[in-house]
């Protein structure tokens, strides 16, 4: 097999290298397509519209309100809201101020929050109203000083923007009284408006995004993403949509959440590159609000998991009217495997094609997808996409390279791997090995290049797309009074693709309902990482040195299922 084979099944167009990338970031991007073409649309949200020239010149005040904060460069801000045009000026102001962003998920709760907090060492955040007091309560048990509130109806549309005030506003927990030393941020924006500060200088070569993922051992830990980074995914996948879309023209979809490194590194960088307008989605469990935005903008790319593709198959208002999503050209299916059917199903109701990917957060999203008109091989994640390598080596050591159809442990080499954990040099020399990132997922490369995933040698769980590691669900569980040991794993499951299940011993003579224990997780868990499926057994399967063995424990639910 030659090193790679995958070259000869890229699409007509896809180009074979990048090679030089330009030493150049995020905000040389923005700022080059609002000088080209200022009122070419950037964002759209409800209604309104953002152009690159309003994007640039917003960016640029907030980054003269952060830098009169007393932000400096390398600072972490946390960003707490979901997709919406503020996460989108918030990002590239907090570049344009040297400080790095934190994307965080807002369903966390305020026991995550202050972890998460605490391990990046944020001392800003910016927050969407829903979210503030929860941020306020965690603000002493972390190193926050400043809290900057941001409220969802300031780019809606006059008209959206009015009825908000008034139907939904306090009803739906966005109205509050922030209190003395915090900041709104469109009076920090507003403050700067003919300020001319000089933007701290950015290298390429800087950190300039802290994304969560548990690496090897659960613990949740900052993968520090690089300014050139971004841009070097955001090329590869602009090259890789190209042969399928009109460069700034076709819209995209960003309803996957902007925490994420799907949405974040992968979708709004190749929008960025090439122009494509992004639609901003702040929901994608509504469904509803999904298929109006759809409807109303007509975009030409989704992203999503394989519950989302099931979820619009089966929903009323498409059985109905199926050419809803007939503008869709291209849909990206990550995060969880797509299944044969729902894939054929979904592009006989689109007429349009949807692929696979493969990825992690610590790649900075170097990915494998499906070819887009090419072969596509079902059971396969598909092909390394330019500039990405993919082996596949011996489990044990990670040293010899294995032969086609060969399984063992999946590494990948790509220009825009993570930089490192952030100060964690033990975890970092686990994942990244002489240029070589081990994902700990096992699989096969055939001999074409086709890369299909097998099992993941790393326990983590991906219900519906989202990330679980199972220490954080062991740990909440454990606390309960009641049990005495639990074991966490993931599970098939034909809508989520895989659910938490959690499997509990209880101590002598003490009773815990299913639900009662759910009710605990509730208290320090958000919502997709609470067991869909709790079993109380009356011992958990071990090896040898005690360590609880979740495959084992898997092979028992699957032989009653």
């Amino acid at each position: 097999m030659s090193s790679k084979p995958w070259i000869q099944h890229y699409d007509k167009g896809v180009p074979h290298t990048l090679h030089p990338y330009p030493e150049e970031s995020m905000i040389d991007v923005v700022r080059r397509s609002a000088a080209q073409c200022p009122d070419h649309p950037a964002l759209h949200f409800k209604g309104s519209v953002l152009s690159y020239g309003e994007l640039e010149r917003q960016s640029n005040m907030l980054a003269g309100a952060l830098r009169s904060l007393g932000i400096v460069k390398g600072d972490r801000v946390a960003l707490v809201m979901p997709n919406s045009p503020q996460m989108v000026i918030s990002e590239l102001g907090i570049w344009k101020a040297g400080a790095i962003a934190v994307p965080m998920n807002p369903l966390y709760t305020a026991h995550e929050f202050e972890h998460t907090l605490n391990e990046c060492g944020a001392e800003t955040a910016i927050v969407l109203t829903p979210f503030y007091a929860k941020i306020k309560d965690v603000q002493s048990a972390s190193r926050l000083k400043r809290v900057i509130v941001t409220s969802i109806k300031e780019y809606l549309s006059p008209l959206k923007r009015v009825l908000f005030t008034l139907l939904k506003e306090k009803k739906d927990g966005h109205r509050v009284k922030i209190r003395t030393g915090d900041h709104w941020l469109q009076e920090l924006i507003a403050a700067h408006d003919r300020h001319t500060e000089t933007l701290q200088p950015v290298s390429h070569d800087d950190p300039a995004i802290f994304l969560f993922s548990g690496g090897t051992t659960g613990n949740p830990k900052c993968v520090v993403i690089t300014h050139q980074g971004l841009v070097m995914t955001g090329m590869q996948i602009a090259g890789w949509f190209s042969v399928i879309l009109e460069k700034g023209k076709d819209v995209i979809l960003l309803n996957m959440p902007l925490f994420h490194v799907y949405a974040q590194v992968g979708i709004m960088g190749a929008a960025l590159i090439a122009r494509y307008p992004l639609a901003l989605v702040p929901n994608p469990r509504d469904l509803d609000d999904l298929l109006h935005t759809i409807q109303s903008i007509k975009p030409a790319v989704m992203p999503g998991v394989p519950t989302l593709f099931t979820a619009l198959i089966n929903h009323p208002k498409v059985k109905r009217d199926t050419a809803i999503l007939k503008s869709l050209k291209l849909c990206v299916s990550g995060a969880a495997p797509l299944m044969l059917e729902t894939k054929k199903r979904f592009e006989t109701l689109t007429g349009g094609r949807i692929i696979d990917a493969y990825s992690l957060t610590e790649s900075a999203l170097a990915s494998v997808f499906t070819p887009i008109l090419g072969t596509y091989k079902p059971g396969s994640v598909g092909i390394p996409v330019t500039d990405v390598e993919v082996r596949v080596v011996e489990q044990e050591n990670g040293l010899e390279t294995l032969g086609a159809n060969e399984i063992g442990e999946i590494v990948m080499r790509a220009p825009q791997l993570m930089k490192e954990y952030w100060q964690n040099p033990l975890e970092t020399d686990l994942v990244l090995r002489e240029g070589w990132l081990y994902t700990g997922d096992i699989g096969y490369l055939d001999e074409d290049g086709y890369l299909f995933i097998v099992d993941r040698k790393k326990d983590v769980i991906k219900p519906g797309g989202f990330q679980v590691w199972p220490r954080d669900v062991e740990e909440v569980i454990a606390v309960h009074p009641a049990v005495l040991e639990v074991g966490v794993a993931g599970v098939p499951d034909p809508y989520q693709g895989e659910a938490v299940k959690a499997w509990v011993v209880l101590r002598t003579g003490t009773q815990l309902s299913v639900e009662e224990l759910r009710d605990h997780c509730r208290k320090e868990l958000a919502a997709y990482k609470i067991p869909k499926h709790i079993e109380f057994i009356a011992a958990l399967p071990k090896s040898t040195v005690g360590k609880v063995l979740r495959r084992k424990l898997v092979e028992s639910h699957n032989e009653i299922v």
